[in-house]
């Protein structure tokens, strides 16, 4: 009869290795929930700064807010 080979495992590392999936599980989900890409975010930023330009420009007062005028 033969038996069946069994492998030799190092259970510090398969603790290890266990340990190192649900890390990356947790991060995946965490990125899902409340993570951006960077390029996302610049993104993001550069379409709020040209909105601001853009509303800035269309003072009527050549881009000073009301009560900042030197006229005041």
């Amino acid at each position: 009869m033969r038996r069946p080979s069994m492998t030799v495992i190092n259970l510090r590392q398969a603790r290890k290795d266990r340990a190192r999936v649900e890390k990356r599980a947790k991060g995946d989900e965490n990125a899902a929930k409340f993570g951006r890409s960077k390029a996302e975010t610049a993104q993001s930023r550069a379409e709020a700064e040209l909105s601001a330009r853009r509303l800035d420009g269309h003072h009527l007062d050549g881009g000073r807010a009301p009560g900042e005028g030197a006229d005041d």
